[in-house]
């Protein structure tokens, strides 16, 4: 038997974030972080609270890729007046941070008799859909732990394609392509199903239709609500079929190297989908039919698996060309001595990884070495 968890209810499009007028609550806790305070967002919610006479204790610290100092400073300023209404009111980390505040603290003060909080997502970036999965990633010293557990679904999703508009045309490309890069992963998952293929195959559609336009014109607000719902639903898609070693690697160099996640994602994604579908092999893997039907569902040429996966890399290469995304880790700025010094570590922490188990084709220390060698200097493509 197996399952399909769809826990939040989410509030979607123009002036969303009025959903919090609805919501119940006696006292909120905040957690969000400076550029928040300062663009005025984290005052539209504390302004919204009011209306409803919430009070509001507010933890505006947080920093991108949380630590655990970071959440440790969290659980104190909650603990000192507990909420029962938590609202996370920013990027990937800010949910994240906000998430495991909650589950640690929960777990410190499981026998007091407290009722777990509301908890409300709200993303200011199309990228992680943190809002609806069960995942949190925290930096412990170089390394980045990814927690699992479904506690740390959120109950409300509140998705405003207003909260996105000025993302700055970077952070979109590297945002999007972590979208992109969640439903090619979900998609090719151990545990993917027919509920995630539909919303992986969905996503897949609206980022080829919708990213480079939020790149090149940041205002489209049709656009980013579109690129905003896309994000979400690969989050659904990921949290019940989980990733694969784009992530666990993806992981591992963001945490020693300081990439941002997206980005590293973007470097690493092609290098995986030729490997998963064994590109340099016979490309006859399930993981390869499945590739090659995403690209037929994008209108590209798939007559063959080798064709469709051949395809679906090269659109997968132009839109980083598009986006002006570096090529390859070497051009990312990754110090090659550094680099070489720190290869095989990088390898071990992505196969301990929580998301290698689910990559649809085994991998060894030596594969992810190989990949790593290959998305650090060498072509995105494999002929």
């Amino acid at each position: 038997m197996n399952e399909f968890l769809i826990k939040p209810k989410i509030y979607f499009g123009e002036d969303a974030l009025l959903a919090l007028k609805g919501l119940p609550g006696r006292s909120a806790f905040l957690v969000t972080d400076q550029a928040m305070v300062k663009f005025g967002f984290a005052g539209q919610v504390t302004s919204l609270l009011h209306q409803q006479q919430i009070p509001c204790r507010q933890y505006d610290e947080v920093a991108s890729d949380p630590d655990i100092a970071a959440i440790v400073s969290g659980m104190k300023l909650m603990d000192d007046d507990y909420p029962d209404l938590v609202i996370a009111l920013g990027g990937g980390s800010v949910i994240d941070a906000a998430k495991a505040v909650m589950y640690a603290l929960w777990h410190c003060r499981k026998d007091s008799g407290r009722s777990k909080p509301c908890f409300v997502a709200i993303p200011t970036t199309s990228g992680t859909g943190s809002e609806v999965t069960s995942f949190s990633v925290i930096k412990s010293r170089s390394e980045k732990l990814v927690l699992v557990d479904e506690f740390m679904l959120p109950d409300v999703a509140i998705l405003d394609p207003q909260l996105v508009k000025s993302v700055p045309a970077s952070i979109t490309a590297d945002t999007g392509m972590d979208v992109l890069c969640h439903a090619l992963e979900a998609y090719v998952s151990r545990s993917a199903s027919d509920f995630s293929d539909a919303m992986a195959e969905k996503v897949v559609q609206l980022v080829f239709s919708h990213l480079l336009t939020c790149y090149q014109h940041g205002g489209n607000l049709p656009a980013r609500e579109k690129m905003h719902n896309a994000s979400c639903m690969a989050g659904m898609a990921f949290t019940n079929a989980s990733l694969g070693i784009t992530h666990s690697l993806a992981h591992a160099l963001g945490g020693m190297f300081g990439l941002p996640h997206g980005r590293a994602n973007a470097l690493l994604m092609a290098q995986v989908v030729a490997f998963n579908a064994d590109v340099d092999g016979n490309c006859d893997t399930p993981a390869a039919h499945k590739y090659s039907a995403l690209a037929r569902l994008l209108g590209l040429p798939s007559d063959s698996p080798r064709v469709g996966v051949n395809s679906l890399l090269v659109a997968i290469d132009t839109l980083k060309q598009e986006m002006k995304l570096p090529a390859n880790l070497q051009a990312a700025g990754v110090d090659e001595h550094r680099f070489q010094v720190c290869l095989g570590e990088l390898a071990n922490q992505a196969l301990r990884d929580s998301c290698t188990p689910t990559n649809p084709r085994e991998v060894s220390a030596a594969d992810l070495e190989r990949l790593l060698r290959r998305a650090y200097s060498g072509p995105t493509l494999n002929n």
